[in-house]
C-alpha cells in the first residue's frame, strides 16, 4: 500500500484527487494539508510514502516545502502537481530534491504511473514539460558552465537572489518581485552563503563582486 499525503491550496482540487484515487486498491490517501507549513506540522504523527506537492501555495509554497521535506524526511518521495509549466521553475523543483512533475492537467494513469515510478527510486517528468525543460537546458548549458568555472555553481533562481541582493532589497522585497514566499528567498540566501563560503549578506556581495559573479 503506498499511503499519498495531498497538499493544495484549494479544497476542491483536493477533493477531486481524493475521489480519483479512490479506487486505486494499492493506494491510499492519509491526510490533506492547504500549504507547506501545516503539512509538516502533521507528518511526524502521520506514516506517508508520497506528498503530491502544489507549486503555488501561500505560507509555504512548494519549492520551499520540497527543501525543508529533503532535510527533514529524506526518505519521503515527491511529486509535484501544478499548471506551471516553465522550466526553470520546474528545474530548481528538481533541484531541490523533487522526485516527479506532473502538470495538473494529467489524467488519472499518468498520476499513478507516476506515483509507483518514485516509489521505485526513479524521477519522472510529465512528456507534455519534458522537450520545453530539455531545450532550457541546453539554452543556459554555456552560462552554467562559465559559473562553475568560477567553482560555485548556482541554479538560476540564486542568480537572480544574488543580484537583487546585490542592488540593495530586501528580503522582503524581493519576495515580491520573484512572486515567492519570503522563507523560499531566505532558503536561497542562506544556500547562497553556504556556496560561498560568506557569513552573512555584505560579505557575500563582496564575494560575489571580487569573483565576477554579478552580471553586468
Amino acid at each position: 500500500m503506498i499511503r499519498l499525503f495531498l497538499v493544495d491550496d484549494h479544497p476542491i482540487l483536493r477533493q477531486g484527487l481524493r475521489a480519483m484515487l479512490a479506487t486505486e486498491p494499492e493506494l491510499t490517501i492519509v491526510g490533506e494539508a492547504d500549504n507547506g507549513e501545516q503539512l509538516l506540522a502533521q507528518l511526524p504523527a502521520v506514516a506517508t510514502d508520497v506528498v503530491l506537492l502544489d507549486l503555488q501555495m501561500p505560507v509555504l509554497d512548494g519549492l520551499a516545502t520540497t527543501l525543508l521535506l529533503r532535510q527533514q524526511y529524506p526518505g519521503l518521495r515527491i511529486v509535484v502537481l501544478s499548471m506551471v509549466a516553465q522550466a526553470q521553475s520546474i528545474m530548481e523543483l528538481f533541484d531541490a530534491g523533487a522526485h516527479g512533475y506532473l502538470l495538473k492537467t494529467a489524467d488519472k494513469r499518468e498520476l499513478v504511473a507516476a506515483v509507483r515510478l518514485v516509489m521505485t527510486g526513479r524521477q519522472y517528468l510529465c512528456s507534455q514539460v519534458g522537450l520545453g525543460l530539455l531545450a532550457a537546458v541546453l539554452a543556459q548549458g554555456c552560462a552554467g558552465l562559465a559559473t562553475e568555472e568560477k567553482g560555485v555553481g548556482l541554479t538560476n533562481r540564486e542568480q537572480e537572489v544574488l543580484e537583487l541582493l546585490s542592488n540593495g532589497l530586501t528580503t522582503q522585497q524581493i519576495a515580491a518581485k520573484l512572486f515567492a514566499s519570503l522563507r523560499t528567498v531566505e532558503t536561497h540566501r542562506q544556500h547562497l552563503l553556504e556556496k560561498t563560503g560568506t557569513r552573512n549578506t555584505p560579505s557575500l556581495i563582496k564575494y560575489a563582486m571580487d569573483h565576477s559573479m554579478l552580471r553586468d
